[in-house]
């Protein structure tokens, strides 16, 4: 993988080959923040990214300028990747390792962005659960944007508080916002 923009803008990054991921492609990264660049200076905003991974999109954010990141997973493998690659590149990212939805059961944050990149092969009742919980909770400060990555064959636009989606090949962003 690789940081496309910011402080480390080409860095190459390579996760070990035993971790359950499947990282988000450079096209879509590359779509989805030319989509967040105008809406964010990336500098002032908070992001809380689920089911991180490799932290992909989580080193982007930093790289970008981001202080306020927070990156959560299940996997232990990933969280530490993560947090070993976040202090190598002295990158602001605080790891949690927990199953994503009793994290947002339990969770006090408020942020910005939240980012989720579930496995595509998750039901559409889990899928539901994200914006469920993330809105009841009242996770989104104002003018906040929950984004939820998914197959082009899964389709979240029924879903309360969705407003777009854009598709990079094989992927599309769901982008879901407070009202």
């Amino acid at each position: 993988m690789r940081i496309i923009s910011g402080k480390y803008r080409g860095r190459r990054l390579v996760a070990p080959a035993k971790l359950p991921v499947r990282p988000t492609t450079d096209m879509a990264k590359e779509g989805l923040f030319n989509i967040l660049n105008n809406d964010y200076y990336f500098t002032d905003i908070s992001v809380l990214d689920l089911f991180s991974g490799t932290g992909n999109i989580a080193f982007e954010f930093g790289s970008r300028g981001c202080t306020n990141l927070v990156s959560v997973d299940a996997h232990q493998g990933c969280v530490k990747f993560i947090t070993d690659t976040a202090e190598a590149l002295d990158l602001p990212i605080t790891t949690i390792k927990s199953d994503v939805f009793n994290y947002l059961e339990k969770a006090l944050i408020k942020a910005d962005v939240i980012f989720a990149d579930p496995p595509y092969d998750l039901d559409i009742e889990d899928f539901s659960k994200i914006p469920e919980l993330v809105f009841e909770k009242k996770m989104l400060l104002e003018d906040g944007v929950l984004i939820i990555e998914h197959s082009k064959h899964t389709d979240l636009s029924s879903l309360p508080n969705f407003t777009k989606q854009r598709k990079y090949g094989g992927s599309v962003f769901s982008f879901f916002d407070a009202v």
